[in-house]
């Protein structure tokens, strides 16, 4: 997701008032540096034992989060400046898709070597997704297009079912469904061996940041003020709307495989725990600031539960920061 100028300054305030008027976790329980100069990007798998982040100067980092230190180092080319700035870790862990603005790359977390690399030449890339075992990549474009890739077979599929920018995209773990967010203010669920669409959200501004549950039970949708919704599926209903006093950016979301939870990251340093049975929130987190940022800000790139009552989160401070949840 790509940040304006204006979305960084709401981010900045947010952060202040959060800190100001909201019961905070500030400490983390552990933190490890996993970019000195900060990331651009970060990923952490599924399973929490294998992260990934992109820099600058070196490129993609893949860490080995049980030993803490970096097991791969990957790049887009040789010219010495990765601008990767997305990136995203199959649902079983086993792969990692990553992206610059016009092309991206399949990597193999078994030995780090690289499964292909792909050209999107005719518009920026935006956002993508990445389904179990690498079998279909999803990548959403800013002219409204989102490709869908069967790497079994070849087959490619345009969804042309948006006009306007695509900024968030997931897919579910079988590579059958995809949910598409745009600024065209709708988010779509559509099945991308017809390229029909299933269910379409509609929000009040643009859509910023969309999510499906591993499980197939629930969708998230949450657009740039103030409506965050989490959806019923198959049947498209309205599970919680999620209790925003405030506007807030999301730039992280993922489901508890529980179903019972809701985890998001926003452009403010900050994660909330949302509870699904009422919408309300259980546990809120601020993660370090950024310091090349003098406003003392940062994004959260991704967030996850390690058990229970832990979650990992990675931001743009280069570091991975464990946090302990309250019963």
């Amino acid at each position: 997701m790509t940040l304006t100028q204006r979305m960084k300054y709401v981010g900045i305030f947010l952060s202040l008032w959060l800190a100001g008027c909201t019961e905070v976790q500030f400490k983390p329980s552990e933190q490890f540096q996993h970019g000195q100069a900060g990331t651009l990007a970060a990923s952490i798998a599924p399973a929490a034992q294998l992260s990934a982040t992109a820099t600058l100067s070196r490129g993609i980092e893949v860490w080995d989060l049980t030993q803490q230190h970096a097991k791969y180092l990957l790049h887009h080319d040789n010219k010495g400046q990765s601008l990767v700035h997305l990136l995203q870790f199959s649902p079983d862990g086993k792969f990692l898709l990553s992206a610059d603005q016009q092309s991206i790359a399949l990597w193999r977390m078994a030995d780090g070597q690289n499964q292909g690399f792909w050209s999107i030449p005719n518009s920026h890339i935006r956002d993508i997704a990445l389904s179990a075992d690498a079998k279909h990549i999803v990548v959403g474009q800013s002219d409204g297009k989102v490709l869908h890739i069967n790497l079994s077979s070849g087959r490619r599929l345009e969804f042309l079912g948006h006009s306007e920018s695509i900024n968030s995209i997931a897919v579910s773990a079988n590579g059958r469904y995809v949910l598409s967010g745009s600024s065209d203010l709708h988010a779509h669920l559509w099945d991308s061996q017809s390229g029909q669409i299933v269910r379409s959200f509609v929000h009040p501004t643009r859509v910023t940041k969309v999510a499906l549950d591993s499980q197939g039970r629930f969708a998230f949708t949450a657009d740039s003020q103030q409506q965050a919704t989490i959806w019923q599926l198959p049947s498209g209903t309205v599970a919680q709307q999620l209790d925003l006093d405030r506007g807030r950016i999301f730039t992280s979301a993922r489901f508890s495989d529980d179903g019972t939870l809701l985890i998001t990251g926003g452009a403010s340093r900050q994660v909330t725990l949302w509870r699904i049975n009422d919408g309300k929130i259980q546990q809120q987190f601020l993660v370090s600031p950024t310091k090349a940022d003098r406003t003392g800000g940062g994004v959260v790139y991704d967030a996850t539960f390690i058990t229970p009552n832990r979650l990992l989160t990675e931001s743009s401070a280069g570091l991975a920061e464990y946090w302990d949840i309250k019963p």
